[in-house]
């Protein structure tokens, strides 16, 4: 089923959500990869508070290449969610409440994403030059020093993504291998 959806990505919105559902994603969203993710546990290690609002937020795992003139990011690409797996399920407790990126995740954070009704979508990698499209701006909100590594905050429009997990457990990964398997 094909969804148009704005953040805040509230309860309502993602327990609307199922897995295998197209959605085009409008709004503001988060970009932060494995760097930006560490210093942000490192900073509630220190009791500090995360730089950005993490409450009902959506994080994109990418790290853009350089704007062309004239546009506000350039190729944006997902990268491989697995290695934000150990910080995830802490942002998700805390209110995270969607993740975009690409691979499978850990038993921990499909867990997370149960507990708190959460959800994660794919967006389709090596289209990155196509999805940097529905990206209308792109500012550094923290972080800077990291270069590509820095977390942004992006305006999104119609950004197309595929709900991998759904808050109900359902994991497009697993159910379409089984789905697709030839039997003998």
């Amino acid at each position: 089923m094909e969804k148009k959806i704005n953040t805040p990505i509230t309860e309502e919105i993602s327990s609307s959500l199922c897995a295998g559902d197209y959605v085009y994603i409008t709004g503001t969203i988060y970009v932060a990869r494995d760097a930006a993710h560490k210093r942000m546990m490192e900073a509630l290690e220190r009791g500090e508070e995360l730089p950005i609002d993490i409450k009902d937020s959506t994080i994109y795992y990418m790290g853009p290449s350089p704007a062309r003139e004239g546009r506000p990011i350039g190729s944006a690409g997902p990268t491989t969610a697995t290695r934000m797996d150990k910080y995830a399920p802490t942002l998700l407790d805390l209110g995270e409440k969607a993740m975009i990126g690409k691979g499978k995740r850990s038993k921990e954070v499909m867990d997370a994403i149960v507990r708190n009704k959460a959800v994660y979508f794919a967006a389709v990698g090596g289209a990155g030059a196509l999805l940097s499209k529905c990206i209308k701006e792109s500012e550094i909100v923290c972080y800077e020093d990291l270069g590509a590594e820095a977390i942004r905050k992006i305006q999104v429009e119609d950004f197309p993504a595929i709900v991998v997990a759904d808050c109900q457990g359902n994991n497009l990964y697993e159910t379409a291998i089984k789905e697709f398997a030839v039997e003998e």
